[in-house]
């Protein structure tokens, strides 16, 4: 018995309907793990900052420039606009620099708002 309908070329459709969507995913989950990279790497450097910061001889604003040349190198100047740096005391009465960072989200490519990604870096000061 032969099919009502003649289905030659219906492999083609299938094929353009699913690559598209495959492509979709795979360029989603390429700029979650870029996401995740600026962030982690983000971490790192406002937590190195705050080592730097925090050690006998050394400032919070030394921490604070060390977390920019560090943002600057490893990602791009245009994370390393905003940093700030603060001291803060425990409530056991130990000092800790606390070194912040906000960044844009990397939503398409490189590109997205401004301040939407935020982290931070602790180190107890050395010195007490």
């Amino acid at each position: 018995m032969r099919p009502l309908r003649d289905e030659t070329g219906a492999a083609v459709v299938d094929f353009a309907l699913t690559s598209g969507l495959l492509a979709l995913v795979f360029v989603a989950v390429v700029q979650l793990g870029a996401a995740l990279h600026i962030r982690n790497t983000l971490i790192s450097c406002a937590s190195e900052g705050a080592r730097h910061g925090a050690k006998i001889g050394s400032s919070p604003d030394a921490g604070a420039d060390r977390t920019r040349d560090l943002v600057s190198r490893s990602i791009s100047d245009g994370y390393a606009d905003d940093v700030s740096v603060t001291t803060e005391q425990t409530s056991a009465g130990v000092q800790v620099v606390v070194v912040r960072v906000s960044a844009p989200l990397p939503v398409l490519g490189p590109l997205g708002p401004d301040g939407a990604l935020d982290v931070t870096g602790r180190a107890f000061v050395e010195d007490q």
